[in-house]
């Protein structure tokens, strides 16, 4: 055998013992590289995601992480992309089961978020915005807009039996100014304004507001502009909002 196929058969081993032996070492050895790995791994998943592995006992959570470290080819050993790995794993790869929350998907990619977020370089241009209806208009590069079914954000082992919300669950995900992370839970209209800006960046209020009022003609224009106006103002002062 080769010296890359005994490494290829040696991973392979070492990611799925049961189905794949490898009798060139002694087991014994072999659990130390085993034990090794895999623990590194779960570590590293469970740091990433500590509320959806509070919600699992820990032979079910170590059974999903060993699915995880079997079954998914990973390209990166960096922290951030091992976490981004196991998303696209259970988002794509992975069959839910009994002991999975309902919500786990939903959770993955929250909890995802707010690590994303922690580590993201800011945009060196943004600056805090003075006046919201003079200044163009943008979306931080540290804050996330995100719509879920459940109130993912409130999960935790001593509140895990989630129901989904009727209107939704719509959420701008944010760095605050002492790089902590904070959400702020945005109704529907507010979630359509947030898009807005988010997919027009240096978009004026002008625009805003014309646009807002071609897609609510139920409201009435001034109060409308009033409340635009006190949206716009919390969520700059939140810097979700920033000028350039």
């Amino acid at each position: 055998m080769s010296f890359q196929a005994t490494q290829n058969a040696f991973m392979q081993h070492i990611r799925d013992p049961e189905n794949n032996q490898f009798p060139d070492i002694e087991d014994r050895r072999l659990a130390i590289y085993r034990e090794l790995f895999f623990n590194n791994v779960e570590g590293f998943v469970s740091s990433a995601f500590p509320v959806l592995q509070s919600l699992y006992s820990e032979q079910d959570w170590l059974v999903l992480v060993r699915k995880f470290f079997s079954q998914h080819d990973c390209k990166s050993p960096y922290f951030l992309q091992i976490s981004e790995e196991f998303l696209a794993f259970v988002s794509n790869e992975y069959t839910r089961t009994a002991a999975d929350p309902e919500y786990m998907l939903e959770l993955a990619h929250y909890e995802w978020v707010e690590l994303a977020l922690s580590i993201a370089d800011q945009d060196p241009n943004e600056r805090a915005v003075s006046d919201i209806q003079t200044q163009p208009l943008y979306f931080s590069s540290l804050a996330w807009r995100v719509s879920y079914a459940y109130p993912v954000q409130f999960a935790s082992s001593e509140n895990s039996e989630l129901s989904t919300l009727e209107e939704g669950n719509h959420l701008v995900i944010y760095r605050d100014g002492d790089d902590d992370i904070q959400f702020v839970a945005i109704n529907a209209i507010t979630a359509h304004l947030v898009q807005l800006i988010e997919s027009t960046p240096s978009i004026k209020y002008s625009a805003v507001r014309d646009t807002m009022q071609q897609l609510l003609p139920q409201f009435d224009p001034a109060t409308l502009e009033t409340g635009l106006i006190t949206t716009l103002n919390d969520l700059a002062q939140k810097a979700v909002l920033v000028t350039k």
